[in-house]
């Protein structure tokens, strides 16, 4: 017997690698996911009225809307891996320990330190070298010792960081997405719902937005339904028994 449903629910979703089927990540902070697909048809006629109906393949998609989330997730949109390694910009305020020398906080890039009067970064350098952490003026007389001077440098920081990349050589992975729901039913009765995408290919747009006031971030990820080897492309299922 057919009930009648109803669903407010958002999914979660279990993101598992398409090849292997070994789970990726598990998303349980989405605010709301979205399934669709369309299939255009092209039509015979017969003297000027459509007639005959043929139907392309499915075009559908997936997507997943949140504001809270792991840095991971980003990796959706890249080749699916964390880097541990990153150059990181710095500006620091630093007191000179000797006449005509500071030493910096971090061991800077090669070519990437620029020491300026405190109230003139980014204004007029103040010539030196740099060995390991040390800058050394050009003239001693440049640097006053335990005067504060703005210093400029890039580190690169093989520890403690997490990146991901987004360049024309990362593609992203396709993924096998089972996304989980309860619906609701007249009876009060709450039915498992799960809906699979056998081929998702994640589209590559990413738009972010940083602001001091309103709302928080809130980002989207739009995944393709391909077909699989099977045929494969979306299922919508429900949970009539279940032992679990």
């Amino acid at each position: 017997m057919d009930i009648n449903m109803a669903n407010r629910q958002c999914c979660d979703l279990d993101i598992r690698d398409y090849k292997t089927k070994t789970p990726w990540m598990y998303a349980d902070f989405c605010n709301t996911t979205t399934m669709g697909f369309s299939s255009d048809a092209v039509y015979a006629n017969k003297k000027g009225q459509k007639c005959i109906k043929f139907d392309n393949p499915l075009d559908g998609t997936i997507a997943m809307t949140f504001q809270v989330h792991p840095f991971r997730v980003y990796a959706m949109l890249s080749d699916g891996e964390i880097e541990t390694s990153a150059v990181i910009a710095r500006k620091e305020i630093i007191k000179a320990s000797a006449a005509g020398s500071l030493t910096l906080a971090n061991t800077p890039v090669a070519g990437s330190v620029f020491v300026y009067a405190e109230d003139d970064f980014g204004g007029k350098a103040i010539e030196g070298t740099v060995a390991e952490k040390v800058f050394t003026a050009k003239e001693s007389s440049a640097l006053v010792k335990d005067t504060a001077y703005a210093v400029a440098y890039l580190e690169e920081k093989t520890s403690g960081v997490q990146k991901v990349s987004f360049n024309n050589k990362k593609v992203p992975k396709d993924f096998y997405i089972q996304m989980s729901t309860l619906d609701k039913d007249e009876n009060g009765s709450l039915v498992p719902m799960r809906i699979t995408a056998y081929k998702a290919s994640p589209q590559r747009n990413l738009e972010l937005s940083f602001s001091s006031d309103g709302d928080p971030a809130e980002i989207t990820i739009t995944c393709d339904a391909l077909v699989d080897e099977d045929g494969n492309v979306l299922d919508m299922i429900e949970i009539t028994e279940d032992n679990n």
